[in-house]
């Protein structure tokens, strides 16, 4: 009968509102309402429950995202999971923590631009960025190298199930080697003359630059200064993201282009 007539006198102790919420699993809850800063008349929350709250709260509110079970446990002096996954799942019961699946901690994504417009790979990029910098963990898994290069930060190569490489974009790119060389000249059919030589390759595109294999930069620049011929630009090649893959990975591949059986 209660609530069908109104008091005349007494108090009346506000509880939590909520229904309760499964165990949660690997992730963290995120808190629903507002926790008194006075102990409960009622003992609702235990101390440790209270700890828990502001645990979760203060990490949600300098992070955007709440802590790890791991972070709860040494804030809170519980040495394991299992524990605080009972403290959570308490919390949940009592209606002060609700899982939020709109922000999860970390997003796991395969080939998201495949069939995509170029708009739609711009939106997928930037919101990837976006996830990161609210510092979420963003896992992607693609073929396209080129894209790679525009959009991770770092990479984990694996191949016939090992660990091949760990490492930062940059780094990755940087230990690979092409052995060429690029040189931009006004020049570029006297050069190629220049550089003709047994193991020596020029290829162009029509530019004033010029691709030179088989010659260091030193022997490039040598070539030109004998011919007296202008070079405005001289610079070994940097390898791309996907020549450095394939350096990486070639022992590593089960199928090889153009093999046979």
């Amino acid at each position: 009968m209660g609530g069908t007539t109104t008091g005349t006198s007494g108090t009346e102790t506000p509880r939590p509102k909520g229904r309760p919420g499964r165990k949660p699993k690997g992730s963290v809850p995120v808190i629903v309402p507002e926790t008194p800063d006075k102990p409960d008349p009622d003992h609702v929350l235990t101390w440790r429950q209270r700890k828990v709250l502001q645990v979760i709260r203060e990490s949600v509110q300098r992070r955007g995202y709440p802590p790890s079970m791991r972070e709860i446990g040494e804030a809170v002096g519980l040495t394991s999971t299992s524990s605080v996954s009972y403290q959570l799942s308490t919390l949940q019961k009592k209606g002060y923590l609700h899982r939020d699946v709109g922000r999860p901690r970390t997003v796991v994504l395969d080939e998201p631009v495949n069939g995509l417009d170029p708009d739609g790979v711009l939106w997928i990029r930037q919101l990837l960025k976006s996830l990161a910098e609210e510092g979420r963990t963003v896992f992607v898994s693609s073929h396209l190298m080129s894209e790679m290069a525009q959009t991770a930060t770092r990479l984990v190569i694996v191949g016939r199930g090992k660990l091949i490489a760990e490492t930062s974009v940059e780094e990755f790119i940087g230990h690979a080697e092409t052995g060429d060389v690029l040189v931009r000249t006004p020049e570029a059919a006297g050069l190629s003359r220049a550089l003709a030589g047994p193991g020596v390759t020029v290829t162009g595109d029509g530019t004033d630059v010029l691709r030179v294999s088989g010659a260091t930069a030193e022997q490039v620049g040598a070539a030109a200064w004998r011919a007296h011929l202008p070079v405005y630009e001289l610079t070994p090649a940097q390898a791309s993201l996907e020549e450095a893959f394939m350096q990486v990975t070639h022992d590593s591949v089960e199928y090889h282009a153009g093999a046979t059986r």
